[in-house]
């Protein structure tokens, strides 16, 4: 759930403003509206039903930021956050998803949010099963004494050289004794990490058999996916040997021993609450079912505004059936995108654009803007190639001419072509760096430095600046 001491608005600008430039009003707006849900959850008991979020609307054109912007507003939230395209929605009874699939989604992950995090708390319980588990296939326990009357065989450690070699010179009295002890010096090799190349087998368990049901006529999505479940969880599970390595046994077996300690019931709860109070759907290119002269004409703009009529209950609130329960979308933040380049946010039907009462444009990116991106951001393009040249030993460093006419050039191709936004400047850094990217390692080898120089960028992009047509460029 949101977190007692959340951040602030300003803070929430702040964390915006270290991944993306400029857009300084959307980022107000989301931010009030982030600081809202935690608002809501603080208010009194008796109005908390009553405050519904300010869905936002967020008009641009493509590469300026608005995905950018809602992708790391969930993470700031930490909160369930699907992101969908209006544009793959189909009006009911026709082929293609239903709207009400992004709410599905948005529980499936969910579920998988608080699965994860209950497993991680789990994990050192589960970390000590699985040491036994790996031990048992390393050195099965001693079970009973051979039928001759004799001693029972001593146990197939898996090594050359004989277990007393392992052990020690003092042997046990008793082949039990010597087991134990065996055991236990593996247990050591085990925690020291001396074994993680070792193979060993272990059993896996087998997912469920994927049962195919015809579902009765009416049956919608969710009812059947819950009957599919039940009936596989019905099915006798298998299970199956695999060879592996100690390294990959613990991650298979801590996997599959956490999730046998957490609730599934508790943790479906938790993520339908989660989900209800935190979740945040992102309805991407919205402009694409907004209808031209109210869809008066027929052909697709009735069916465009017929998926407006079907977003509209999910919006407003309803409830929506899932296999993990009902999930209620009153208090579901939504918030929508659209470059409305042909269309305008005025074509959406009137009871849409009410449940937007946010509308926030964002701004075209200047030269300006494309050199701070190209700077400062946590995961600018010039430190995304540094690191990945760091991998070959190899140091990247950029002059700031060399930025600004990386800068300026990016800005000229969208001025002379489509505007794509920041997005140009992957195709403009790719062109600029393909040919280093792959002379290393085999010309150019560790410890080399390379400057980028503006002289280098004039060099390397010449042709991308001669050729008006640029068609070649376009992303």
């Amino acid at each position: 759930m949101l977190q007692e001491h959340f951040l602030t608005p300003a803070q929430i600008v702040a964390e915006l403003d270290k991944y993306i430039i400029g857009q300084h009003e959307a980022k107000r707006h989301v931010a009030i509206a982030l600081r809202n849900r935690w608002r809501r959850l603080h208010a009194p008991a008796d109005m908390q039903a009553e405050i519904v979020p300010n869905n936002i609307l967020m008009i641009g054109a493509t590469g300026v930021g608005k995905t950018e912007i809602a992708r790391r507003l969930a993470h700031l939230a930490d909160a369930p956050f699907v992101k969908v395209e209006a544009s793959k929605f189909t009006e009911v009874g026709y082929v293609g998803r239903d709207v009400e699939s992004m709410v599905r989604d948005l529980a499936e992950q969910s579920v998988n949010r608080v699965r994860q995090r209950r497993q991680e708390e789990v994990k050192a319980q589960a970390a000590q099963t699985v040491e036994d588990l790996i031990l048992d296939a390393l050195i099965p326990p001693l079970m009973a004494p051979a039928k001759d009357g004799g001693a029972a065989s001593r146990v197939n450690v898996g090594f050359s050289g004989s277990a007393e070699n392992i052990v020690g010179d003092a042997l046990p009295t008793s082949d039990q004794e010597l087991n134990e002890r065996t055991r236990e010096r593996f247990r050591q090799k085990i925690r020291d990490g001396e074994l993680e190349d070792r193979h060993i087998e272990i059993q896996v368990a087998q997912g469920g058999p994927n049962v195919g049901i015809m579902g009765a006529p009416g049956m919608d999505e969710a009812a059947l996916s819950g009957l599919q479940e039940m009936l596989g969880n019905m099915m006798p599970k298998k299970s199956r040997k695999r060879r592996l390595t100690v390294t990959e046994a613990r991650k298979v077996l801590l996997e599959e021993e956490a999730s046998k300690l957490i609730d599934m019931d508790e943790v479906k709860e938790e993520a339908v609450r989660q989900a209800e109070n935190a979740g945040i759907i992102f309805i991407d290119e919205i402009d694409k079912v907004a209808t031209s002269g109210g869809g008066k004409n027929g052909g697709p703009d009735v069916s465009r505004q017929g998926v407006q009529r079907d977003l509209l209950p999910i919006v407003e609130g309803s409830a929506v059936s899932t296999k993990y329960g009902i999930v209620n979308t009153d208090h579901i933040l939504f918030i929508a995108a659209g470059a409305f380049h042909v269309s305008k946010p005025s074509d959406l039907i009137p009871e849409l654009q009410g449940r937007f009462p946010i509308r926030v444009e964002l701004q075209s990116l200047t030269k300006d803007d494309f050199y701070r991106i190209l700077k400062d951001p946590k995961n600018a393009l010039t430190k995304q190639y540094e690191a990945l040249l760091k991998a070959e030993e190899v140091e990247l460093t950029f002059d700031d001419a060399a930025l600004e006419r990386v800068a300026q050039i990016a800005f000229e191709v969208n001025a002379e072509v489509e505007n794509i936004g920041a997005r140009r400047l992957h195709t403009v850094m790719s062109r600029l760096l393909n040919d280093l990217l792959f002379d290393v390692p085999d010309k150019i080898g560790p410890h080399a430095h390379i400057q980028i120089t503006a002289e280098l960028v004039e060099e390397r992009l010449a042709s991308m600046v001669k050729n008006r047509d640029l068609s070649q460029y376009i992303l």
